[in-house]
C-alpha cells in the first residue's frame, strides 16, 4: 500500500517556497489519483516514496514492486501542458521519450515510468566520447523534424507558440527585465538589427518545430549506447527548432572544448538537409537562431515563475537577465 506520508522530503535550497504539496486537501487528491493510476497497470507500491518540491513542480519517486520506481510529476498552471505533451509524444515519435502511465491533462498531472540512467550521471561515471553528444543532437533534431507537421497540434495542447516574427515583440515586453543601463541600452539599440535577423531567418524557410528550450544533459535519458530518451518537456515553446541546439551544445563544450561545436552543429543539422536548402543556408540559420534563442529562454523564466519571491524569485530574474544579454553575443559560428 501506498502510505500518506513520504520517506523524505527534499526542497533544495528553495525552502521558502510555497507549492500545492502544503494544501492537505491537495496532497490527497494527488495521493489518491497516484493509487489508481498504479492499480490500474497493476503495480503494487511498497509503501516507500519521496517527494521533490521546487518552485516548478512537485515530484514524487514511488518504488514499485518488480520494476524500476514510478514517478509523479505536478506541474504549474504555466507549464500544465506538459503531460498532454508528452502523451502526445509518445504516439508521434514513439521511442525517444516516455510513455505516461496516467494523464490528467485538466490538473497538469502525470505518471511516468522510470527511463533509465539520466545522461548526467552517466557523465559522471565515465567519459563520454564526442560521438555521443553528436549522436544525442543528430537523434534530438531528427525528433523535432518529425514533428515540423503536428506544430499546430502542439500548440493546441496548450504550448506557448513564439515564431520568429513575434521575437521583436518578445524583447519589448522584456524591456523593464532587471539590468544596469548600459546593458539596457545596448539592447535597444540592437532592435533594428533584430528585426533584420528574424527576416532572414524566417526568409530561409525552415518550419517551426516544437523546441524544448533546456535540453540540458539532466532532462536526457541514456538507457543503452546509443539511445537517447528525452523528458522534462515544461519549457517547451512551438518555435524555431535550431534554437534548441544551443544547451545541449554549451553542455558538451564544458566536457570538450568549443572546437567541437561546428562537429556538433553539423550532426544536428543532418536531419533537415534537402528541402531545397543548401548546407551553408542551414548554418546561417543555425548561427541565427543560436542568437535570437536567448529571448526565449529570458521570457520562459517570467512566464513559469510570474509569482516567484524569495530566493526563488531572486535567482530567476537573475537567470532571466542573464539569457537576455546573451542576445549581444556573437554566436560561436
Amino acid at each position: 500500500m501506498l502510505s500518506d506520508a513520504p520517506t523524505a522530503v527534499d526542497r533544495g535550497r528553495y525552502q521558502d517556497t510555497v507549492t500545492p504539496w502544503e494544501e492537505p486537501a491537495w496532497r490527497a487528491g494527488a495521493l489518491d489519483w497516484v493509487r489508481a493510476g498504479l492499480t490500474s497497470h497493476g503495480l503494487r507500491p511498497t509503501g516507500r516514496w519521496r517527494v521533490r518540491l521546487r518552485p516548478w513542480s512537485v515530484l514524487l519517486r514511488l518504488d514499485v514492486e518488480g520494476r524500476e520506481a514510478v514517478w509523479f510529476k505536478a506541474n504549474p498552471p504555466a507549464s500544465a501542458f506538459e503531460g498532454a505533451l508528452t502523451a502526445a509524444l509518445a504516439r508521434w515519435v514513439p521511442g525517444h521519450v516516455l510513455r505516461p502511465l496516467a494523464v490528467d491533462t485538466d490538473r497538469g498531472w502525470s505518471l511516468l515510468p522510470d527511463g533509465g540512467p539520466l545522461f548526467r550521471d552517466v557523465l559522471a561515471r565515465e567519459t563520454a566520447a564526442l560521438g555521443v553528444w553528436e549522436e544525442l543532437v543528430r537523434q534530438y533534431g531528427a525528433v523535432q523534424h518529425a514533428l515540423t507537421p503536428h506544430a499546430s497540434d502542439v500548440e493546441g495542447l496548450g504550448v506557448p507558440a513564439v515564431p520568429v516574427g513575434a521575437l521583436p515583440g518578445l524583447l519589448d515586453r522584456l524591456d523593464d527585465t532587471p539590468l544596469p543601463p548600459h546593458d539596457r541600452n545596448a539592447l535597444r539599440e540592437l532592435r533594428p538589427r533584430l528585426l533584420d535577423w528574424c527576416a532572414e531567418l524566417a526568409a530561409l524557410g525552415v518550419p517551426d518545430s516544437l523546441d524544448h528550450a533546456d535540453l540540458h544533459d539532466g532532462q536526457v535519458f541514456h538507457p543503452a549506447p546509443g539511445r537517447f530518451t528525452f523528458f522534462d518537456w515544461g519549457d517547451a515553446v512551438v518555435a524555431h527548432p535550431f534554437a534548441g541546439l544551443v544547451v545541449p551544445a554549451r553542455r558538451a563544450v564544458e566536457h570538450h572544448g568549443p572546437q567541437v561545436l561546428p562537429r556538433l552543429r553539423d550532426a544536428y543539422l543532418e536531419p533537415w538537409t534537402g528541402a531545397g536548402r543548401s548546407t551553408a543556408q542551414l548554418r546561417r540559420a543555425v548561427s541565427l537562431a543560436w542568437r535570437l534563442s536567448a529571448l526565449n529562454r529570458a521570457a520562459a523564466y517570467r512566464r513559469l515563475f510570474p509569482t516567484a519571491s524569495g530566493a526563488a524569485g531572486a535567482e530567476t530574474a537573475a537567470a532571466g537577465a542573464r539569457c537576455l544579454l546573451e542576445l549581444l553575443e556573437e554566436p560561436p559560428f
